[in-house]
C-alpha cells in the first residue's frame, strides 16, 4: 500500500475534514481516500451528483403563483404576422 504525505492544507481544512469523517463515521483517512477517488473519477458510484439546476424549486409554488407566472409569459406565446411576412 502506498502512502501520501499532504503538506499545507491549513486548520480550517482539517476541521472540515475531521468533521465530515464524524459525520459519516469514519476515519479522516478512510474520507481523505473516498474524495481523492471521487474527485479522479474512480468512483463514480459514491460520487455525488452535482448540478446548478432549479429542482429545489419544484413544487413550491401556490396556484396563484403558477397563474401570475403563465399571464406574465402569454406575450411570448403570441405571434406577430407582421414579423414573419
Amino acid at each position: 500500500m502506498n502512502a501520501l504525505t499532504v503538506r499545507g492544507l491549513g486548520d480550517d481544512a482539517i476541521n472540515l475534514l475531521k468533521a465530515e469523517a464524524r459525520r459519516h463515521g469514519v476515519s479522516v483517512n478512510v474520507l481523505i481516500q473516498r474524495l481523492v477517488r471521487q474527485g479522479l473519477g474512480l468512483d463514480k458510484a459514491a460520487r455525488p451528483h452535482r448540478h446548478s439546476d432549479l429542482d429545489h424549486l419544484a413544487g413550491t409554488w401556490s396556484a396563484a403563483d403558477g397563474e401570475q407566472f403563465l399571464t406574465a409569459v402569454e406575450p411570448f406565446e403570441r405571434i406577430d404576422e407582421e414579423m414573419w411576412r
